[in-house]
């Protein structure tokens, strides 16, 4: 795992926010290197998602109509939701709801690479901290699909980590929202 010593994240970017009254979206959009089939593959198989994402699923979530588990990890907490998949169109639209949230996927083929696209909503009281976990997620999803894994980066893990810190301050101020007092500091590596 020595490249996960040497990872830091790059600079916050490619993200909006569009605002509802209370519901607000977050918009994550990530220019990968990778086949849309190998990304697809990322998205849905449960054996690939446990590499990087931030819940573990106990079933493909490559299928409509698919009734799968997903359970938050790292959560102070378990949290287990279920979902059923409500679009399914490889290698281009997954969507599908994670614990009240919508999580739609687009994915645009980019002549060997592809552009990944995460439509969901968030508290906007959480809207930066859900833009810098889900940069990171991204960061270790690219990592994966080079065959140069660093490992899974979620939850309290993640906010410990001094580039999550950096990040949710640099989402906060594009997204113009105070980020909260909360969590600690990150712990400085010597």
């Amino acid at each position: 795992m020595g490249d996960r010593e040497q990872y830091t994240p790059g600079p916050a970017s490619g993200a909006e926010i569009r605002k509802d009254g209370e519901k607000w979206t977050l918009i994550l959009v990530r220019e990968l290197r990778h086949a849309p089939e190998k990304v697809w593959a990322a998205l849905t198989d449960p054996a690939h998602l446990r590499e990087w994402a931030p819940f573990d699923a106990d079933g493909s979530l490559g299928t409509v109509g698919n009734t799968v588990t997903l359970t938050t990890v790292g959560a102070p907490a378990p949290r287990v939701t279920e979902t059923t998949v409500k679009r399914a169109d490889a290698p281009k639209a997954l969507e599908y709801n994670w614990g009240g949230f919508d999580m739609r996927w687009e994915l645009e083929d980019l002549g060997g690479g592809t552009r990944l696209t995460l439509w969901t909503n968030i508290s906007h009281r959480f809207i930066a901290m859900g833009a810098a976990g889900w940069h990171i997620c991204f960061d270790v999803l690219d990592h994966l699909l080079s065959g140069k894994p660093i490992g899974r980066m979620v939850g309290p893990e993640a906010m410990k980590f001094g580039g999550w810190q950096r990040l949710n301050a640099e989402y906060a101020k594009q997204f113009g929202i105070e980020t909260p007092n909360w969590p600690p500091k990150a712990i400085q590596e010597s």
